[in-house]
């Protein structure tokens, strides 16, 4: 590989990547406007809707790859057919005659709830066929139907139809832009980013000194931040790459999935990273000159597979590593009992040797329940078919919130200005997400982003008032600007599309009115769209981000209580049990991992909302707990692994784990014990809504106090995490039976790699139940932090906080 830099390497590529993306959709808005304007008048008749063929070419083409434009056809294609039906049949019911402000308005509320309201149309699809509603209605209210029932649906369908052609058309030439050639230059771009996280990592564990390791740490760092967004790039092309090659998973039999193999290489790398911050020292007294050359010598293997998979794109080769794997195991039995992070180190770095897919549940124990899986997997589908025929409470909010938004824009769109009425509805036909967004920030984008085109479509027809076949070239650098535009934090997508196709609108069109009168009047009615949408997005989301973030956080705190509790005892007459507890530990893994994601977006959410009369969003706070929950999500994903393994490999030796146990179940007691009854106290203080809240019903409930020491009389059950302390002990624990099981080992070559792999898998379990402890006791603090940011006049004393939350809860459970 490359010497230089992989980031450099990457802001490179992206930089190419982004321009040639740019230049594409400059080539597909120059085919959709040259046709508008160019083709046959018995073809210009058909395409009468010029404004929605570039809204629809830049929805499409930005940031495409040849799948992605495919992709986008047949949502052109189910947005056409949906609106033929709806339209057409609206128009033959009411009568083209009928249609007024009012009953356009109407219809517009009928058609989009029925088009939103189902769950299995995708997103683009509904969005396209609200733009298009907003044509056939409006357009038919401004005639006053003399058009009669088909010409307008037909006409929106084929300008629509347009953009998506020329879509296709960027996308072939010069050359075909295939989301297969993108995916492989990210992936080896990502493949290089891994191998030099690797060598920092393994540089940083083997330094001789605090500042040479901290250095290396802070370079992992920057080279983590590059591959998360390499990672994002890498999936935002998968569904292009199920578009161009759809018989691939069909029909090839060794096809691997390329999410897997991202995560095969990205989480042993997290954890060697988590390995490293939870050294205290360096240099680590445990890494001897022989255990840095073998260190070293991993580093070279690595090397080679990471350069074979990022030039082939293929899979690792395990025959060159079972030497390096033996090496390991054999120098953990050494140092396993004397410093858990470097035994976990290097177990990350052995599944790294070994290809494990740690995400994925190992054959040894999907095959204990695949019986049961395939009994209920009749009963689970057949379930899920009919759970999906009934709309669920969030796609019924989403439907009402788009008929009700479009219905309004489109009244006082009409009602404002006829001629225009268009524009209102148009802009946020494509605001809609099924997701909670930022609605100020969104509206404030697009705002911004249209008045911006505008006024440089204005400028393009002041300067060029004489060549009017010319005017269409001044946008070519418009559009190059909007397409970058959309990568930034201020304007994003949303304000992209606004900036280009605002600009495309003032002088891609012929309109009666002068550039700026048509500019102007375009403004007024957007500015009117925007206030329905903002309008709306309040009333059925009135709750604010910084609120659901919390309630998330609460919810988080609730799952991972679930998947502690899902860590079982190994015990040999429920080994054949457990296999439906580590699933269900994964299970509850993922959902966590979901949940934690959606508390990121809330907390995004919350730092651009404006904060109005409440107290600011507390994001640096915010922050750190999501730090520490990713971290949890990451360690639950050994936990698992680990134990499974653990509870695999007691199978072959009934002799050597009947007498290590008891003391391993005592062990994963004491943490459960500890982590679940802080993690318990926690989420229920995330759920109080206020301490004056809290203080009335205490007050209710006359709680007794102790007259001389002034605290409540259940205030001694108070024990949650204290610190280092207990996170020590547990550590200690598990130091103290990983050494026992090491001086079991005996001088059998076969034997001791067998309990050698059993001594790996259990340092693992130990290291992460620790780390798990650390992590509880961080956001813990935060917590805290958080109380007192939210209550600056109150005094925080967890002690009291939990005697008052435990009193009012176990009043609220009395029958």
């Amino acid at each position: 590989m490359s010497k230089t830099s992989s980031i450099s390497n990457t802001r490179a590529e992206v930089w190419r990547t982004r321009l040639g993306s740019a230049l594409r959709t400059t080539l597909a808005c120059s085919i959709a406007g040259c046709i508008s304007y160019y083709s046959p008048a018995p073809l210009r008749r058909y395409l009468e809707f010029p404004s929605y063929t570039y809204s629809t070419t830049v929805l499409i083409v930005s940031d495409a790859t040849l799948g992605d434009a495919l992709r986008g056809c047949w949502h052109v294609i189910c947005a056409s057919v949906q609106i033929m039906i709806i339209s057409i049949l609206s128009l033959q019911v009411i009568g083209p005659h009928n249609f007024t402000n009012s009953v356009a308005a109407l219809a517009m509320m009928a058609s989009t709830f029925v088009i939103a309201l189902p769950e299995s149309t995708h997103l683009v699809s509904k969005q396209l066929a609200f733009g298009q509603l907003v044509n056939v209605y409006v357009s038919t209210v401004i005639d006053g139907g003399q058009e009669g029932v088909f010409v307008h649906p037909i006409s929106v369908v084929c300008s629509t139809a347009l953009g998506a052609v020329a879509s296709v058309l960027a996308m072939l030439f010069p050359y075909p832009r295939l989301a297969h050639n993108q995916t492989r230059k990210f992936y080896r771009l990502y493949a290089e980013n891994t191998l030099e996280r690797l060598n920092c990592n393994i540089e940083a564990i083997s330094a001789s000194d605090n500042s040479t390791a901290v250095g290396f740490s802070n370079q992992a760092k920057f080279l983590f931040t590059t591959g998360a967004k390499l990672q994002e790039s890498i999936r935002t092309k998968l569904d292009g790459l199920r578009w161009e090659q759809p018989q691939t998973r069909i029909f090839n039999p060794d096809w691997i999935d390329l999410e897997e193999k991202l995560q095969a290489l990205e989480i042993p790398i997290r954890g060697m990273e988590i390995a490293l911050s939870s050294c205290t020292s360096f240099p680590v007294g445990v890494i001897d000159e022989e255990l840095r050359g073998v260190l070293h010598n991993c580093r070279g293997q690595l090397n080679q597979k990471l350069d074979q998979q990022a030039n082939c794109f293929a899979d690792f080769d395990a025959t060159t590593t079972s030497k390096m794997k033996e090496i390991i195991l054999t120098k953990n039995l050494s140092i396993a009992y004397k410093n858990l992070p470097t035994s976990f180190f290097l177990y990350c770095v052995h599944l790294l040797l070994d290809n494990s897919p740690i995400a994925k549940i190992n054959d040894h124990m999907l095959g204990k329940t695949q019986k049961s899986v395939d009994c209920q997997w009749n009963s689970r589908k057949i379930k899920e078919i009919v759970m999906n025929l009934i709309p669920s409470s969030h796609n019924l909010t989403f439907a009402f919130k788009c008929s009700f938004s479009l219905g309004l824009a489109v009244f006082f769109g009409l009602t404002y200005n006829k001629e225009n009425g268009y524009w209102s509805g148009l802009l946020i036909a494509l605001c809609f997400m099924t997701g909670r967004h930022p609605t100020f920030s969104v509206a404030n984008a697009r705002g911004q982003g249209t008045a911006m085109g505008s006024v440089y479509g204005i400028i393009c027809c002041f300067i060029l008032q004489r060549f009017v076949h010319l005017r269409f070239i001044s946008l070519l650098p418009w559009v190059v600007f909007s397409s970058f535009l959309r990568y930034s934090r201020m304007y994003g997508q949303a304000g992209a599309v606004s900036a280009v196709t605002g600009a495309l609108l003032v002088v891609g069109m012929r309109h009666s009115d002068t550039p700026i009168q048509f500019a102007l009047a375009r403004l007024v009615e957007v500015a009117i769209g925007l206030l329905c949408f903002v309008v709306v997005e309040i009333l059925f989301n009135p709750s604010r981000a910084a609120t659901l973030a919390k309630s998330e956080l609460s919810q988080s705190l609730r799952t991972l209580q679930d998947c502690i509790d899902w860590i079982t005892h190994i015990t040999p007459r429920e080994r054949d049990m457990l296999s439906s507890s580590y699933q269900a530990l994964r299970e509850g893994q993922k959902k966590l991992k979901s949940i934690v994601c959606q508390l990121e977006e809330f907390t995004v959410g919350a730092e651009l909302e404006p904060n109005f009369w409440f107290i600011p969003f507390h994001s640096a706070c915010y922050s750190k707990m999501l730090e520490s929950l990713s971290r949890m999500v990451d360690l639950l994903l050994f936990i698992a692994y680990s134990m499974e393994n653990v509870t695999r490999l007691s199978q072959k030796d009934e002799a050597f784990w009947t007498d290590l146990q008891d003391r391993v179940n005592e062990n994963v007691r004491i943490f459960k014990d500890n982590i679940g009854r802080t993690l318990k106290f926690l989420e229920e203080i995330t759920r109080i809504k206020s301490l004056r809240k809290l203080e009335n019903e205490l007050k209710k409930i006359n709680l007794p106090c102790d007259i001389e020491s002034q605290e409540y009389l259940n205030a001694n059950a108070f024990r949650i995490l204290n610190g280092d302390e207990e996170v020590e002990n547990i550590t200690s624990a598990f130091l103290q039976h990983v050494e026992e099981m090491a001086n079991k080992t005996d001088t059998n070559k076969d034997e001791d790699m067998f309990k050698g792999q059993m001594l790996f898998h259990y340092s693992c379990l130990g290291f992460c139940a620790s780390s798990l402890m650390k992590e509880t006791v961080k956001i813990q603090s935060e917590l805290k932090e958080l109380l007192m940011w939210e209550n600056p006049s109150s005094q925080i004393n967890f002690k009291e906080f939990y005697t008052k939350i435990n009193a009012v809860f176990t009043v609220n459970l009395a029958p």
